[in-house]
């Protein structure tokens, strides 16, 4: 799912991670940092998504960051995004 989401021309990068539900436990969420000097709205990641994911992988929402936060290696720190986010 991921890696569809960073096809979009003005997605930079993207992170996904889980969220509560109360019917399915968790949800998937997309966290997304778009391109400088582009704009993007949760309706349209979710429309970019159709056809492309399965629904049950789909991301039910959306935020934006101007940055993902990273470890000194550089990867993207999933568990600082989902105190974040969550």
């Amino acid at each position: 799912m991921k890696s569809i989401l960073q096809t979009h021309s003005k997605i930079l990068e993207v992170a996904v991670i889980p969220r509560p539900d109360p019917m399915w436990v968790q949800r998937v969420h997309a966290v997304v940092v778009v391109k400088p000097g582009e704009s993007l709205k949760e309706e349209e990641v979710m429309a970019y998504c159709e056809g492309k994911i399965a629904s049950f992988k789909k991301p039910r929402s959306v935020s934006f960051l101007g940055a993902l936060p990273r470890s000194a290696a550089g990867k993207v720190l999933k568990r600082e995004l989902t105190k974040k986010e969550g």
